[in-house]
Parts: C-alpha cells; sequence; structure tokens
C-alpha cells in the first residue's frame, strides 16, 4: 500500500508560538484572551462543542493547533443568516463544516420520518438546534459571511453525499452535496491526513483550486484533466444475468483475483492515472438499475490499497473522487489520542447536561474501521474496512487520565472500543493480498482464511486496564463480532468474567437467512454457539448474565414470514424487546440502494438480475415492528389480522404456544372496550409452534 507521510511530520506552522489553549475558543473575547487577533481555520459543526476525542470537530481541532494553527469553533449557529457565522471573524485559510458526530436527518428524524423529541449532542437534549441538511446550510452560510474563504466539508453527512445518492426523507435521488453546498473541497472519511495537508498547504500559499491530489478528498471540475485514461464502470463491473447464490463473491474468488495493478501494466494502462467513469446524476437519478450498479462499482473501490479515482457527471460539472485515504499507522494513532483535550464540554455551557457526552465521558477508542460489511450499516463508507489500532500504552495513559482529571470519575470505564469491541489488531495475513482484495466483508458468508483473529491483544489490554489502581470496572459497551469471538474462548471468558455489567447488547439483526444474506450478517447458529459460551463461563463466574439482542424490521430481503419466524425464536427464547429498529435507509449503504432499486449490489447487476423484496410501505413497516413487539397488546390486532391473511391464525390463541391471544385488554389496541378476538377461520392449534 502506499505510504503517505507522516501527520506530524510538516514543519509548524508560526503560529504554534501562541500554545496551547484549555478550549478552542468560540468567541471573540476568548481569542484575545489568547492573545488572537485571527483564526486560521474555523470550525463549523451541528453538535455541542465537547473537547473529546469522541467527537469530530475536537480531535481535528486539536490535530491542527498541534501543527500550529489557531483554531476557532462555531457550535450549533443561528443558520437563520451569515452573522453568527462572522463571529470570529474572517478565517485565513479555511471554514471546515460537518453536521456533527452523527448525520443530521438521521439525528431528527426516525426511521418512521418522524421528527426526534430530543437530541443528544444539544445541552440539555433540546432539539431543532440545528437544520435540516446541515452541511449544506452551513455550507451556504459561511460562503455569505466571508465570499473569498475556502470550505471544506468533512464528517460523515459530507462523506455519505459525496456523490449522487438516494435520499430517503425526500424519496428521490440528489445530487453530491458539494453541487448544492457550493463548497471547495469534500473530506471524505476520517481526515487527519486531508485537514492536515490541507492546511499546511493553503498555509503555503497554494489556492483551493490546485488542491486536486489530495486521497480521501472530492471536488468539481469542468471536465477531466489531459493525461487519465478514462475507463467505464461497465468495462469494471460488467452487468450480466447472475444466478442467485449465498456467497455473494462466488463470481470472482476474493483474495484470489489477479493484481490489477499487473493486469493494467500488461494493457500499458497505468492505474495510477486511471479514472472509472460512474454513471451520470441524470442517469442514475432516471434509472434505478444504473444506480445499483453504480452503489457496487463505489464499494469496489473502498479499498486504499487498489482503490481508483472516480469520476461522475452532474450537467456541465464532474464530481472528482480521489481514492481513500492511507490508514492512520499505531504511532499517528497514538499522538491523535494523545492530544491535550479537556474531555469536557465548552465552559459556556455552565454544566448544562449533554447526552452524547454523558454516555461516552468514560469510555476510550481503541481502534477504528470494521471489516464486517454490514450493508445497512455506514461504518465502511466512512472510516473504512481496514482496522486501525492503537498500542496498549496510549490506550492505558488514557484511562489514567480519565481517573485522574474527570470530575465525574466513578471508577468505571464505559467502554473499550470503537466500531466493533473485538477487531482490536486484527487484520489480513498477508498485506500483498490486503492490498489486491475486494471483498466488501472479510467475515461474510464465512471467515476468510487469510484473516487474523488472535484476540490475545484485546485480551492483554483488558488484563492491563482493570488492574490499574483506581479502576474498579472496565466495560464493553461498543458492539462485538460474535462470530468471531467464538474463535477465541478465552476472548469470551474473559468478557464474561469481568467485562459484563449483568447485560451485554449483541446484534444478531434476524434470524432467517433472506434477510440476513442482504445484510451480509452471520446465520443465528453462530450468535446460538457464543451464547452457549456466554452462559458457561458466565455461570463458571458465578454471574447471573444475559445477552440482549438487537434484530431489525423491514430490511430489504425481509419478508411478513421471516418476521414471523424471528418473532416466533423470540418467544421461544423468552425475549421481549422494550425498543425496536426499523430499518433506516442512510445515504449510500449497499442497503439503501436495495432499497431504492430493488436490486443486489452485492451481486452483479443488470435489467434481469437478483430483484429484492422490500418491505416498503408504512403499514408493512409497522407490522414488521409489531413483530418484534410480539408481547404488546396494542400490536395484538394488527398481527392478529395479518397472521388471518397468512393462514396462520392456529397461532392465535391463549396457550403458551400461541403468538397473541384473543381476548384485548381494555384500553389497548384498537382503543375499544377489551372483547374477545372471534373468527369462523381460527381454530385451536395443534402441537408447538
Amino acid at each position: 500500500m502506499q505510504k503517505a507521510p507522516d501527520i506530524f511530520s510538516y514543519k509548524p506552522f508560526w503560529a504554534k508560538r501562541f500554545g496551547i489553549s484549555s478550549h478552542l475558543p468560540a468567541s471573540k473575547a476568548e481569542m484575545d484572551a489568547l492573545g488572537w487577533d485571527s483564526c486560521d481555520v474555523i470550525l463549523v459543526t451541528g453538535d455541542a462543542y465537547i473537547d473529546h476525542p469522541s467527537f469530530g470537530m475536537a480531535l481535528i481541532g486539536r490535530l491542527l493547533e498541534a501543527q500550529g494553527f489557531r483554531v476557532g469553533i462555531i457550535a450549533q449557529p443561528d443558520w437563520s443568516g451569515a452573522a453568527d457565522f462572522r463571529r470570529l471573524g474572517k478565517p485565513n485559510l479555511f471554514f471546515g463544516v460537518t453536521g456533527g458526530n452523527m448525520d443530521s436527518m438521521v439525528n431528527r428524524y426516525t426511521s418512521d420520518r418522524r421528527i426526534r423529541s430530543n437530541d443528544a449532542y444539544t445541552p440539555d437534549g433540546l432539539p431543532d438546534k440545528r437544520p435540516d441538511r446541515c452541511v449544506l446550510v452551513y455550507s451556504q452560510r459561511c460562503r455569505e459571511a466571508f465570499p473569498d474563504v475556502p470550505v471544506v466539508l468533512g464528517g460523515i453527512e459530507a462523506s455519505l453525499r459525496r456523490i449522487a445518492h438516494y435520499d430517503y426523507w425526500s424519496d428521490k435521488v440528489r445530487r453530491s452535496v458539494l453541487m448544492d453546498a457550493k463548497a471547495d473541497l469534500l473530506v471524505y472519511g476520517n481526515g487527519e491526513r486531508q485537514a492536515v495537508e490541507i492546511a499546511h498547504r493553503l498555509a503555503k500559499g497554494e489556492p483551493v483550486g490546485a488542491l486536486t491530489d489530495i486521497r480521501g478528498t472530492a471536488f468539481l471540475l469542468k471536465e477531466v484533466p489531459a493525461g487519465w485514461k478514462i475507463l467505464d464502470s461497465t468495462h469494471v463491473d460488467k452487468p450480466g444475468e447472475i444466478t442467485p447464490h449465498p456467497d455473494p463473491y462466488a463470481e470472482k474468488p476474493a483474495c484470489e483475483e489477479k493484481d490489477p495493478v499487473e493486469t493494467f501494466a500488461r494493457n500499458k494502462i497505468d492505474p495510477s492515472q486511471t479514472v472509472i467513469r460512474l454513471p451520470s446524476f441524470d442517469a442514475v437519478r432516471d434509472d434505478p438499475v444504473l444506480y445499483a450498479h453504480t452503489s457496487r462499482i463505489l464499494h469496489q473501490e473502498t479499498n486504499p490499497g487498489n482503490a481508483r479515482a472516480l469520476v461522475q457527471n452532474h450537467g456541465s460539472r464532474e464530481i472528482w473522487l480521489n481514492p481513500p485515504p492511507i490508514p492512520l499507522t499505531t504511532a499517528e494513532m497514538d499522538r491523535v489520542y494523545d492530544l491535550p483535550y479537556s474531555r469536557l464540554p465548552h465552559p459556556a455551557y455552565h454544566g448544562a447536561k449533554i447526552p452524547a457526552f454523558e454516555m461516552i465521558q468514560h469510555s476510550v477508542t481503541i481502534m477504528r474501521g470494521c471489516f464486517g460489511g454490514c450493508t445497512f450499516c455506514s461504518i465502511t463508507e466512512h472510516e473504512g474496512r481496514i482496522i486501525q489500532s492503537r498500542s496498549e500504552e496510549s490506550i492505558i495513559r488514557e484511562i489514567e487520565t480519565i481517573r485522574d482529571t474527570s470530575p465525574a470519575f466513578t471508577g468505571v470505564i464505559s467502554d473499550l472500543g470503537g466500531p466493533t469491541a473485538n477487531m482490536y489488531r486484527l487484520s489480513c495475513k498477508s498485506t500483498e493480498i490486503e492490498e489486491k482484495c475486494r471483498r466488501l466483508s472479510c467475515v461474510f458468508p464465512g471467515i476468510c482464511k487469510n484473516l487474523g483473529t488472535d484476540h490475545g491483544p484485546l485480551i492483554s489490554l483488558y488484563r492491563r486496564a482493570r488492574n490499574l489502581p483506581g479502576i474498579k470496572k472496565v466495560l464493553i459497551a461498543s458492539g462485538l463480532r460474535y462470530d468471531l469471538a467464538v474463535l477465541s474462548p478465552e476472548y469470551v471468558k474473559e468478557l464474561a468474567t469481568y467485562h459484563v455489567g449483568g447485560y451485554l447488547k449483541i446484534a444478531p439483526e434476524h434470524t432467517e437467512a433472506g434477510p440476513l444474506s442482504k445484510m451480509m450478517k452471520p446465520g443465528i447458529g453462530a450468535y446460538d454457539s457464543f451464547k452457549a459460551l456466554f452462559d458457561k463461563y458466565s455461570k463458571e463466574a458465578g454471574k447471573e448474565q444475559y445477552l440482549i439482542p438487537y434484530f431489525i424490521a423491514a430490511h430489504p430481503g425481509t419478508t411478513d414470514g421471516d418476521m414471523l419466524n424471528l418473532a416466533l425464536w423470540l418467544k421461544r427464547n423468552g425475549f421481549r424487546a422494550d425498543q425496536v429498529q426499523a430499518f433506516l435507509p442512510s445515504p449510500m449503504a449497499i442497503a439503501t440502494a436495495m432499497y431504492h432499486t430493488g436490486k443486489n449490489p452485492l451481486r452483479r447487476i443488470s435489467r434481469k438480475s437478483e430483484e429484492v423484496y422490500i418491505p416498503r410501505s408504512a403499514t408493512q413497516r409497522r407490522l414488521h415492528k409489531a413483530f418484534l413487539r410480539y408481547h404488546d397488546p396494542d400490536n395484538w390486532p394488527v398481527l392478529r389480522e395479518a397472521l388471518m391473511k397468512m393462514g396462520r391464525a392456529d397461532l392465535i390463541g391463549n396457550g403458551k404456544h400461541h403468538l397473541v391471544p384473543r381476548y384485548q385488554p381494555v384500553g389497548t389496541g384498537m382503543k375499544k372496550p377489551g372483547r374477545p378476538f372471534r373468527t369462523q377461520h381460527a381454530r385451536p392449534a395443534r402441537g408447538k409452534a
């Protein structure tokens, strides 16, 4: 894989003489106290400003500060006009704009498109402190405030909208956010390398229009520059009729395909000077098949070791995407997380409770990225599939810092994790294979033979962390990949014995093969294997502990019958979910492409290729959620009606083997007086459900 300069190897900017601030200034008065007459970079975010490495703008801000730049922050500004965007004056280099740690639309709306009543990233959880489509609005206001200052978009909201994308909330395909935001650059993925290079090159006097060679960025141009070989996306992945198969890689054995560099060399094509032309915005807007094909190509070009540049026409302009950024080394990760964060909200909030901060203030990020490839998840599109891990020493230092400085610390570390709790230091056994591979998952449909699965370094970290003086408990709250965990019984024993607070949340997501194959999740047998180990080691430790499984309703590929079978599984196993999650099509996810197009981008796309069943209507989505909460009397009427239509009236009755009873408690369901449910088709069930 191409090497990148160490992000701490740049010569510091002259303003480093001003030193380190206790927190990034958010007002002119704070700038004056630091002796600043201006900011070099101003970061604008939709979240409250919390100086903690779990919050993207704090991390980028502290990193740029370490490079010598004067960084100010404007958090949750008044977007009704440009005045609030002038509060720190004109930045010397650029505005950095993000919607925050979450996509602003996901933050504000439920999967049923209902407005949420609170915002976890706002003081006191108050809603309506950020606009819809944050980065678009903030970018436009920055441009109004200072028209000649470069605007750089970043964060997950920008990452997931870097090309034409299906927007669930408006139910249409929208243009790249760069077009509507009128920004100069878009940073996608983890932004440390890009932010540092952008700042230093602008500080040296380069115009923002010249910054076209930075990995992990996207920008607008009028035409493809001379010297580039344009490769049509249909040549990279020729559409064709396919035969459905449970293994999405069956068409071309992953990790065994020929090196694309060698292939290009034979054809006298330089891959570093090759750009793949995606179908245009107009084409993907009007043709779902081309949209699905584009999604497939985009996800095949996510490995930094072999990804090529992409270009997509938007009318008179082209959106150009450089290959993804090179992952940070362990040494770089350590230095990023060792920066002098106060780990507290900005003093201007006067102690107001910020729910997201309350949850993560005593957690520690140990790794980034995920090679799971779950189609409904956006981690791969944003952080990538290559795991980036910190050293054990750096993690221990952060735990000690929390212990010694946090005023609210009670001795409990709430999490040692990241996108996945147990992928710490896991990687491909061969660098050469890793750089060639185009698999979207290293663990589906089975765990790749080339994947290293040693949990030893993680076990060592857990043992050292919990034995630190002053540490009473170290919990694991991040999502656990249990199909990996069962390969290391010692890890499961360590987890169950010392690091679970009574309940452990894990995410099988479903029990049925149909939806699981579209999610790229393992079969329920992997859950059963993990549960057996977890129960065994919990019992040996003398602890009564339980697994809390999470499931998704209405995911592409899920039929009513699938949800019925899941409900029966839940009842057999004694689970009664308090909250349920319906599939939310986030921009750019593979499952979102399935939802929008009815096609399966995990396999080659054609007019005749595999059709994916989509539970799209509000009525069916409510039904699928009702199956997950089969025990709720409010759901019984709709479940009875559905069971009748499905020919499963045998599941309606008052026995233990029935799913829903015949009676209806007063004040529930249809809000009519309680009375028995009767139908001429209903009959007592025979045998076990």
